[in-house]
């Protein structure tokens, strides 16, 4: 009688790391941030492995709105980056109501995919790493308190280095 051969690999879909930003300026600013976190927990095959403090942030592009409450979170997925896109959005639209119309204006919740593994993707959909990411003190600040070691795969930087480099006039203060 011969054996089986035991399987290499009980779990052959690719896991990889990727950063979200989540952001929010109206309602209850934190509790949109909370329930965010625990909507993008429940996507299929995806756990939420770290979080960042939340931060009270200045708005940047439109200034003329209420100040934001962000963070950043890190999610262990086996999504390709389209579909983890696409169902960030559906939770925007669907959890939280959002309508995109003003295109930095006000919102119940933001969620933008920054970084998903080392992966470099630009079309009609989506680029990534995430293009402002690196210009912006209220994604790095919250992204460098859970990875400061991260290297942006097009910068060849880490995080910290980017966030040491970076001259804004952005208030963000961890609250």
């Amino acid at each position: 009688m011969v054996d089986a051969i035991p399987p290499l690999c009980f779990n052959l879909s690719v896991q990889t790391d990727a950063y979200i930003a989540l952001g929010s300026n109206m309602g209850d600013r934190e509790l949109n941030l909370l329930r965010a976190v625990a909507e993008v927990g429940r996507l299929p095959d995806c756990k939420v492995t770290g979080l960042s403090p939340f931060y009270e942030t200045s708005p940047v592009g439109f200034t003329e709105q209420p100040p934001f409450f962000n963070a950043v979170l890190r999610l262990h997925t086996a999504l390709p980056p389209h579909e983890l896109l696409e169902r960030l959005l559906r939770i925007e639209s669907v959890t939280f109501g959002r309508i995109r119309t003003n295109h930095w204006g006000p919102r119940r919740i933001d969620l933008d995919l920054l970084l998903h593994g080392d992966a470099a993707v630009t079309d009609d959909r989506l680029i990534l790493p995430h293009p402002r990411m690196a210009e912006r003190r209220f994604v790095l600040q919250p992204l460098c308190d859970i990875a400061p070691d991260l290297v942006h795969p097009i910068a060849g930087k880490s995080i910290a280095e980017l966030l040491g480099a970076l001259r804004t006039d952005e208030t963000v203060t961890r609250i």
